[in-house]
């Protein structure tokens, strides 16, 4: 994460006040946006992420690790693809999604979205097809 506690969203200092975003929500908005892209599998997290999961809590976040530097604002992306997806063309998908979703949003550009593919997922039979394969072999239903 980040090591500001908040990001002031352009153009707020008005007369009304400012506007600031907590790195929180902008790796959650990233998190939503790249999992929403198809071919996406899943984000990558960790152990405590998986047993929150299991309680039926949702880190929107996993996967997602928001850094600045002097450049500004970078987001790494953490996930597995589903096989036979085209990797590049899944992988700007995600980047623009983000990059996009982020500056509707909250109005703050990132200056990069860096993804990171951990893995790729086959898909799994389904039982009716592993079914159909034994029918084929000449077993009787």
């Amino acid at each position: 994460m980040a090591q500001e506690s908040t990001y002031a969203v352009n153009d707020t200092k008005g007369s009304l006040g400012e506007i600031e975003v907590a790195p929180e929500v902008i790796e959650v908005i990233s998190g939503i946006a790249a999992n929403e892209v198809d071919g996406v599998y899943a984000m990558q997290g960790k152990l405590a992420s998986g047993v929150t999961e299991l309680f039926g809590r949702v880190n929107h976040k996993k996967g997602v690790h928001l850094t600045q530097d002097e450049e500004g604002l970078k987001v790494d992306i953490y996930c597995y693809f589903k096989y036979g997806v085209s990797v590049p063309s899944v992988a700007l998908e995600i980047q623009s999604k983000v990059r996009d979703q982020l500056l509707q949003m909250t109005d703050i550009e990132l200056n990069e979205v860096n993804i990171h593919i951990v893995g790729i997922v086959p898909e799994k039979s389904a039982i009716s097809d592993l079914l159909n394969i034994m029918d084929e072999d000449g077993e009787e239903e």
